[in-house]
């Protein structure tokens, strides 16, 4: 009786961690494989434990460039999604205008298209532009699937945001840039970062919109998709893994951070 007492009082915490293991699981696969030594063209089969791809990533021929190109293209969609998706959540809350509703509206039509759709969609367009499919036409596509989502968020931020405080600045004599600057900016920092950092992930990750406008260039997802027909090489679970841990210790160092600033508030 005693021990279904206490699963009743933990049964939200033990479902949460088994969800939360559930989600680590295929990374936990990812890096345990990153050490694997395999025998054949394929690492899907435990051979014997290796540090050799670790100690050489680009070892494979085209990974490491592809990866540049990846970030690269993650960097610069993420800086023009974030500009234009910030512009816009700021126009939508903060102002009045015809077809505001029809806007709102359309914003979401990314997040719901399916992204054969898309993909189809402006690859159609780009070849009726006669633009040659490479770099640019992969940016633009990133740019604006990743718009969405960065808008989501800020809007969800500006919404949240108490108006009191600007005109506080601006009774203390403030002017509408050093409003914004001191003011308005830091309060919707976070929705802002968290854009940011989404519009990165969609973009570094995305596969089906980048193989339609590629042309002959080749991103990292490409690259994985072509080595899983003709053999997968463990520098890919290295460059995952690494990838993974970056990304985890960004989390624990906002979190750190976070936790410092609200110790000094307080």
């Amino acid at each position: 009786m005693a021990f279904v007492n206490w699963f009743k009082r933990r049964l939200v915490v033990i479902a949460g961690l088994l969800t939360l293991a559930y989600l680590l699981l295929p990374n936990v696969v990812v890096t345990v494989f990153s050490f694997n030594n395999p025998k054949g063209r394929f690492n899907y089969t435990w051979q014997e434990f290796s540090t050799e791809a670790w100690k050489d990533p680009c070892g494979v021929s085209g990974l490491c460039a592809s990866l540049s190109l990846s970030l690269q293209i993650a960097l610069w969609a993420m800086l023009g999604a974030t500009v234009l998706g910030t512009m816009i959540a700021f126009a939508l809350v903060r102002y009045r205008f015809r077809a505001r509703g029809a806007v709102n509206s359309l914003i979401f039509l990314p997040m719901a298209m399916p992204e054969v759709v898309m993909a189809a969609s402006l690859l159609t367009l780009f070849l009726n532009m006669g633009a040659q499919l490479g770099f640019w036409t992969i940016l633009i596509a990133h740019v604006m699937f990743c718009l969405s989502f960065v808008v989501v968020a800020v809007k969800a931020r500006v919404m949240s945001m108490d108006p009191r405080l600007e005109q506080a600045a601006q009774d203390l004599y403030a002017g509408p840039f050093q409003t914004f600057v001191r003011v308005t900016l830091p309060i919707a920092a976070p929705g802002i970062a968290a854009g940011a950092l989404l519009a990165f992930a969609l973009s570094f990750d995305d596969f089906i919109i980048t193989n339609f406008n590629a042309g002959s260039t080749v991103t990292f997802p490409m690259f994985v998709w072509g080595s899983a027909q003709r053999g997968t090489p463990v520098q890919i679970n290295v460059i995952g893994t690494a990838m993974f841990v970056i990304a985890v210790l960004l989390v624990l160092v906002s979190m750190v951070i976070g936790n410092r600033r609200n110790r000094q508030k307080a």
